[in-house]
């Protein structure tokens, strides 16, 4: 994603500030869940505000107890949709299980709308939110694919649709053949030119700047294309002889593209760099970081956001600084595709809205009610 230009001091300038304050299949395996179509409910807003949100948007709508946590996921600061579930045994007893309840927001979280499931009773319900479409997973019988909100849903069986597809860009690593393939129409085509990328497995790109990385037994390896993949040039990382597990190719807000290699056991601290003229990566160093890391973001203005165990913090010219925002060691970061951060927590999810590390922090919480 290019977002505007950022002097490439502007991440320096905020230190002082800071100071002060996938891959493969992408289903899911949520526990075996069951699932029959559910009615518009009324939702009430339930007031209030803890100490740390510019906002807080608690909606309580009309969901039986019996149903767990639901799973929400924003598309950008305004559009969300919420699935819930009930545990039930596999397979579900007859009309024993209740059915999957789907809503929809398109405020921020402010109001929920019940939606029509197309296939409310399933083993195994999944939600994904992509720009532009609804995907549903209703195990055994297959995606449900919405591109009006939810009014209507197309059917279809066998691999993933091409919606998700498509949302993954326009450069793809092509699966089971371990080749970076460019998306045509709703066909992924291998490109002729393949980069020397040992353990492929992660494309990023903004433009027709495009980034291949992967990492063979622990170490990192990526190449570079200016053109759209026509010509690549081996990039070398350097490295330390740390372990990577997986090595991650992120674009950030500002075009600026960033390596993130996992540790083995994705709990320890990542090693991130950042492309520079060269083309070259330049290893990023987080001087005073903690051991364990549960997600990264970079933020663009070379600035990368982490949270995990020793709590939320920012990594900026070269050190890790602890910040005050309101989020906890257990939310996952993600960047929205207009830059709005989503922290995925284990009962709401946070929207940041703004730029690098100046944000309004919105709090969404959804109950049952």
């Amino acid at each position: 994603m290019i977002g505007r230009r950022v002097l490439r001091t502007t991440g320096l300038l905020l230190v002082p500030a800071l100071a002060a304050c996938s891959i493969g299949d992408v289903r899911r395996t949520p526990p075996d869940r069951s699932s029959a179509s559910p009615r518009p409910a009324p939702t009430a807003l339930v007031p209030s505000r803890p100490v740390g949100f510019d906002e807080v948007r608690h909606v309580r709508v009309a969901v039986d107890r019996r149903y767990d946590r639901p799973f929400v996921e924003f598309v950008d600061a305004d559009h969300g949709y919420a699935l819930f579930v009930a545990a039930c045994d596999d397979p579900p007893p007859a009309g024993g299980c209740p059915a999957a309840l789907l809503y929809a927001t398109g405020d921020g979280g402010r109001s929920w709308r019940a939606l029509r499931h197309p296939r409310p009773v399933a083993v195994n319900q999944q939600l994904y939110a992509v720009p532009g479409a609804l995907v549903l997973l209703a195990e055994p019988y297959g995606w449900y694919t919405s591109t009006d909100g939810g009014a209507t849903f197309a059917h279809t069986t066998g691999g993933e649709p091409a919606a998700l597809v498509a949302a993954r860009g326009r450069f793809q690593v092509a699966e089971g053949l371990g080749a970076v393939a460019e998306r045509d129409g709703a066909t992924l085509r291998p490109l002729p030119v393949q980069p020397a990328v040992p353990g492929l497995n992660t494309v990023g790109h903004s433009g027709d700047l495009v980034v291949a990385a992967g990492a063979r037994d622990g170490r990192p390896s990526a190449a570079v294309s200016r053109d759209g993949g026509r010509h690549w040039v081996s990039t070398p990382l350097s490295w330390r002889g740390d372990e990577v597990g997986v090595l991650r190719v992120v674009i950030a807000p500002d075009g600026g593209a960033w390596l993130v290699g996992e540790r083995p056991d994705r709990a320890g601290f990542p090693a991130l760099w950042r492309l520079v003229g060269g083309p070259e990566w330049a290893p990023v160093r987080a001087v005073g970081h903690p051991a364990q890391a549960r997600s990264v973001a970079p933020l663009g203005a070379e600035l990368v956001a982490v949270t995990g165990p020793g709590g939320v913090g920012v990594v900026a010219g070269g050190r890790y600084y602890r910040v005050d925002w309101p989020l906890t060691s257990e939310h996952h970061l993600t960047v929205l595709g207009e830059g709005t951060i989503a922290a995925r927590g284990p009962d709401d999810v946070v929207l940041g809205t703004g730029w690098t590390a100046n944000r309004r922090w919105v709090r969404v919480v959804l109950d049952e009610g």
